[in-house]
């Protein structure tokens, strides 16, 4: 193997930038700040996760947990962080990378920072077949989470068809996405009001969207959909990347637009979709985590690696200070990151203003 250090104006590589070739002419371009920032994003979440199973009721120092974790603890900590805890976080680390990592296509594929599933609709659609589980039919947990992911997937192909004229492009994609999720906000009002007294509680807990209770019913499914779809995505990393100069640019690369467009927009429908429907509609997850990644990477295009571990960082991360602060019942995750999302987009808002772009 070979390494090929491109440095300059000509390449259009940067400064951190290598390209390495292996045998049979295959090519990767390794950013190593990149590269840096997804290993250190990487273990930040992990730490937090370690940190996160040993709060609660019954604190676990981390040196336990750890010891726990490879089968060495003792039959109480044994049970307390593998039955208990783990599965919450696993649900949690996962729902992160999936949100990120949606996020970061539905930006990348809109060309607009504000194109994400919580602008888009995607997370009020999956609410809505929640709610229609909940309301109508007072359906268990697992048919909830069926709902949901019916809702998010609905959501997004009536999107992905109202903004299709001779493809679907940037700012028809938002807008569209802005009129449905006003639509389904709608909805979802509707059916809160003809729900009783107990399922329109049940149906507030949800939407508000939490951890609490997860176990490994939702680890399951959750890690074989992101098995399948991660690498799916990120294969076709290089063909987004090349759409983000223009369709004409990249269609004169080889690219098949529409093709990777809609096999990507679908992976980022099932990546929230299903997401959703194990935690519920957590805020602004998808919107910051590409975003974040970016300027820490300080690298163009979509940055799906960074994204992914941004996305997983940040929910375990505010779930824990959830549970330090407010303990695990009190305070669900999607309220925290609801509000640092809020507070995060109007800072872009005013970013985007002073740059002319808005």
């Amino acid at each position: 193997m070979k390494t090929i250090n491109r440095a300059g104006k000509n390449t259009g590589v940067g400064k951190t930038a290598r390209v390495v070739r292996a045998p049979g002419g295959l090519s990767v371009r390794l950013d190593a700040r990149a590269f840096t920032v997804v290993v250190l994003l990487l273990a930040a979440a992990l730490a937090a996760s370690v940190v996160l199973i040993g709060t609660g009721d019954f604190p676990i120092p981390a040196a336990d947990v750890l010891r726990t974790l490879v089968g060495e603890g003792n039959a109480g900590q044994e049970f307390i962080v593998n039955e208990l805890r783990l599965p919450r976080v696993l649900v949690g680390l996962l729902v992160g990378a999936s949100l990120g990592l949606g996020g970061a296509l539905f930006q990348s594929i809109s060309r607009n920072p504000l194109g994400s599933p919580d602008v888009l609709g995607l997370g009020q659609g999956a609410t809505a077949g929640a709610l229609t589980v909940i309301v109508l039919f007072s359906g268990s947990a697992d048919q909830v989470a069926l709902g949901a992911l019916a809702g998010g997937l609905a959501t997004g192909f009536a999107i992905y068809v109202l903004a299709w004229k001779r493809g679907v492009h940037g700012y028809r994609l938002v807008l569209v996405g802005i009129g449905v999720s006003a639509i389904v906000t709608a909805v979802n009002g509707y059916l809160l009001t003809k729900s009783d007294i107990v399922d329109a509680a049940r149906a507030v807990v949800w939407m508000t969207g939490s951890l609490d209770g997860r176990d490994w019913a939702q680890v399951w499914p959750l890690l074989g959909l992101c098995a399948v779809l991660v690498p799916l995505v990120l294969v076709n990393g290089r063909g987004l990347r090349m759409m983000e100069m223009g369709d004409d640019v990249a269609y004169a690369l080889g690219v098949r637009v529409e093709r990777v467009r809609l096999l990507l927009m679908i992976a980022a429908v099932l990546l929230t979709a299903s997401a959703t429907a194990a935690a519920g509609p957590v805020s602004f997850v998808a919107l910051t985590a590409p975003q974040l990644a970016r300027r820490l990477t300080r690298s163009p295009g979509p940055n799906l690696p960074a994204s992914l571990c941004m996305g997983a960082a940040l929910l375990v991360v505010a779930d824990l200070a959830s549970q330090r602060a407010f303990g695990a019942e009190q305070l669900p995750v999607g309220v925290v990151t609801g509000v640092l999302g809020g507070v995060y987009l109007l800072w872009l808002l005013v970013t985007e203003r002073k740059a002319g772009r808005i």
